[in-house]
């Protein structure tokens, strides 16, 4: 059996390999690789995986067929568009422009205390001799006793 072997390989290795050709010319086919089957325009990309709700499941799948795309580059588009903060954001953003009156100056502690000036609430910071200090807990009958609201007030102004 060896022998047969032995005699079957050498038999194999005294072929030559077969040529396929095409037709009328006798070049032989060979497989010739690109250069580049594309371009990397960005740079690679890391695999993850997310959970969506149904509702955001099915709105991906939409836009997806809407615009004949991969559910992956919508999402990726969606990113992409929260990524880039356009500047007209910085220039036309009324909440930077400079206030109605420029002589206003709101209160020292208006930072600290806005949810005093903004709600109404009891200021939870007061100034002691120069230095700002957490304000004393609210008494127990504040807001059922008028009067116990007004002195703590009176207390804050000091």
């Amino acid at each position: 059996m060896k022998t047969e072997r032995k005699v079957k390989d050498a038999k194999m290795a005294a072929k030559k390999p077969v040529r396929y050709t095409t037709g009328a010319a006798s070049k032989p086919l060979i497989l010739k690789e690109a250069a580049l089957a594309y371009e990397l325009v960005e740079e690679p990309m890391v695999r993850t995986q997310i959970y969506l709700s149904k509702p955001e499941h099915e709105f991906v799948q939409h836009e997806s067929a809407r615009q004949r795309q991969p559910m992956a580059a919508i999402i990726r588009a969606l990113i992409e568009e929260k990524m880039n903060i356009p500047d007209a954001a910085w220039s036309d953003n009324s909440l930077l422009a400079p206030s109605a009156d420029p002589q206003f100056v709101g209160p020292e502690d208006g930072a600290i205390n806005h949810d005093h000036y903004v709600y109404g609430t009891p200021r939870k910071w007061v100034k002691r001799k120069g230095q700002w200090v957490e304000a004393p807990p609210l008494p127990a009958d504040y807001h059922a006793n008028p009067a116990r609201a007004a002195n703590r007030s009176a207390e804050e102004n000091e």
